[in-house]
């Protein structure tokens, strides 16, 4: 984007790069981005370039993990009527699935429950504690939630039930004289990489994946055959990307790993959603399940209920699955349309003045689907780089979903003012809440005094891996970048940059006209399309304001003369009726 709050780095991080491209068979371009993202050693190098099912982490390292499992497996054995209760977005859908596969594989009594967003809020509560109670269930097993359910657990212990809780979540903590205190729940056993004590070497699981290492386990003690367990690995890669978890080390791995067996998966729900969506099973990426598929998945939990994903992920036949599929596309359709409708709203809000001087946004949307309230805050958070709070009216009281930027921690935070809600929960980049409608002045009032962001916080930092000219791509090159995949947050696509690029010609492209086709060349003569799939008006006011109406006009006539851009890009190759050409995919200007 033309955005003047953006700051363009350059990433410089020395190694040895013609030594490690001669080691290990690739181009010193591709050496340098593998050390920008933090992978030193030979060892480390290895495994992100070929690591599989042998470097993940043994679920019996995970602190609970095993003896998780033997109590299941006790449960089991003893015929006891087990409960999961999860969570109603992409990663507590998928941690419920594989709980419920896990445990029905080994002759478990089990059903699940999924909490709705309207009635139930987030997580474990009183009301599907005494429903578990009066159906006769003996064990809760939490996943995706739990971690900070304190009284809800107490009072379920109190009440009889077996409580095993997995989750992935930040414990509730204090502050005390000597030192952090953290506030675990009374659960029989508590499953989470992010618990004290625990010696897992990897903490960025999600909900999903904890649950995965469970039945991993269980089905180690069951005696089920190891490759039945890797066929749920799909579903914990699917929420690994959904839940937008670290990209690096382990998560890496298990979303590379785990997108393997999606190309070939038979689930039938999963197979019906990447048909609905108009893709091809065998080239579903880590793009694809971020932004086609896993919204489909939170559409049923914002507008609907989650219990209609599960089904999706239970179906038995094509023909059920894909009516299921066709239902939770037509649910996101609605979804873009409503969080586009209160992007607009919020924007005018902001740029009216009133939040200039706020380093913190706490947009209040009455109307607002509270379901839609964190995606919102990321759009928010995007356009304006601040951490942003929605905040909407919900049945009893306001309800709220934030996202950060990367110099805020959003749940500590919230921690420093944890009077001011009834209930809150979340991550540094990301938090949900409730609180009292009264209090919201408050609320902004008190973040913004407590914020210490500076302003070069408040600059997005684009983070360029190499400056390298276009004349540099080869095919050879493009194909060597797709090692590095899966890419996500933590393990980025490679950014390239070029100053000083010629533009020669412009063309709109799209039903929408939703892409600029730009027309490049470099100081050595190289010429090279240029795509920009951005906002093409924001990108055709930006160049008219430097160069004038004139000159924007003779480039789209293809006579362009003296127009310059510096560019980020990513090199690929396209294909169009035989005929393969380099080009370059713009990702900022200036």
């Amino acid at each position: 984007m033309g955005n003047k709050k953006e700051k363009w780095v350059v990433l410089a991080r020395r190694a040895d790069f013609r030594q490690i491209a001669s080691q290990f068979g690739i181009d010193q371009v591709t050496a340098r981005i593998i050390r920008n993202r933090g992978v030193t050693g030979d060892a480390a190098i290895r495994e992100y370039l070929q690591g599989g099912m042998e470097s993940l982490h043994d679920p019996g390292l995970l602190r609970g993990c095993t003896d998780a499992a033997s109590l299941l497996l006790e449960l089991i054995r003893f015929g006891k009527k087990l409960r999961i209760i999860g969570d109603y977005d992409i990663d507590g859908v998928n941690a419920s699935y594989i709980l419920y596969r896990g445990i029905t594989r080994c002759g478990g009594c089990v059903d699940y429950e999924i909490p709705d967003r309207m009635k139930d809020g987030y997580g474990l509560n009183i009301h599907l504690i005494e429903l578990a109670l009066s159906e006769g269930i003996d064990t809760v097993i939490t996943c995706d939630n739990g971690i900070s359910a304190l009284d809800e657990i107490s009072y379920a212990k109190k009440q009889g039930l077996t409580v095993i809780v997995t989750d992935h979540h930040e414990p509730l903590f204090e502050d005390t004289p000597g030192g952090r205190r953290f506030l675990l729940p009374c659960a029989d056993i508590v499953v989470n990489p992010k618990q004290p004590d625990c010696p897992y070497p990897y903490k960025k699981l999600c909900g999903a994946a904890v649950a995965w290492k469970v039945i991993c386990e269980l089905y180690r003690l069951a005696d089920v055959p190891e490759e039945e367990a890797e066929e749920l690995l799909t579903f914990a890669a699917f929420a690994t990307v959904g839940d937008v978890m670290d990209l690096d080390g382990e998560n890496r791995i298990l979303v590379k790993e785990g997108l393997k067996r999606l190309h070939c998966c038979e689930n039938y729900g999963l197979r019906a959603l990447i048909r609905a969506n108009g893709l091809d099973q065998q080239t579903v990426s880590s793009y694809h399940i971020g932004f086609v598929l896993g919204p489909c998945i939170n559409a049923s939990g914002r507008l609907d209920t989650a219990r209609r994903s599960m089904k999706l992920l239970l179906s038995e036949s094509m023909e059920e699955a894909s009516a299921l599929a066709q239902e939770l596309t037509g649910l996101n359709e609605e979804r873009k349309r409503m969080t586009q409708e209160a992007v607009e709203q919020s924007c005018s809000m902001i740029e009216s003045g009133e939040y200039a001087d706020d380093r913190v946004l706490v947009v209040y949307l009455p109307d607002c689907h509270e379901s839609i309230a964190g995606i919102v805050a990321g759009r928010l958070r995007e356009r304006y780089y601040r951490p942003v709070f929605v905040v909407t009216d919900g049945e009893s009281s306001a309800k709220g979903s934030g996202r950060s930027t990367e110099a805020y921690s959003m749940f500590e935070e919230m921690v420093r003012c944890s009077d001011l809600f009834l209930k809150f929960g979340g991550h540094p980049m990301a938090a949900g809440f409730s609180l009292e409608k009264e209090r919201i002045p408050e609320m902004r009032r008190r973040l913004n005094e407590n914020c210490t962001l500076s302003e070069s916080d408040q600059q997005e930092k684009v983070s360029i891996d190499v400056p390298m000219p276009i004349d540099y791509i080869t095919e050879k090159l493009v194909g060597e970048l797709s090692l590095l995949e899966p890419f996500g947050k933590g393990n980025e696509k490679p950014l390239f940059a070029e100053a000083h690029l010629k533009l020669l010609s412009a063309k709109v492209l799209g039903k929408h006209g939703n892409v600029l086709k730009l027309r490049v060349m470099n100081g050595t003569g190289c010429v090279m399309d240029g795509m920009y799939f951005g906002d093409t008006e924001e990108m055709q006011r930006y160049l008219t304001e430097k160069y004038g109406a004139a000159r924007v006009q003779e480039l789209f006539w293809g006579r362009a003369e003296g127009m310059e851009l510096d560019v980020t890009y990513y090199p690929s190759v396209n294909e169009y009726m035989g005929r393969r050409t380099l080009q370059i995919v713009i990702k900022n200007y200036r």
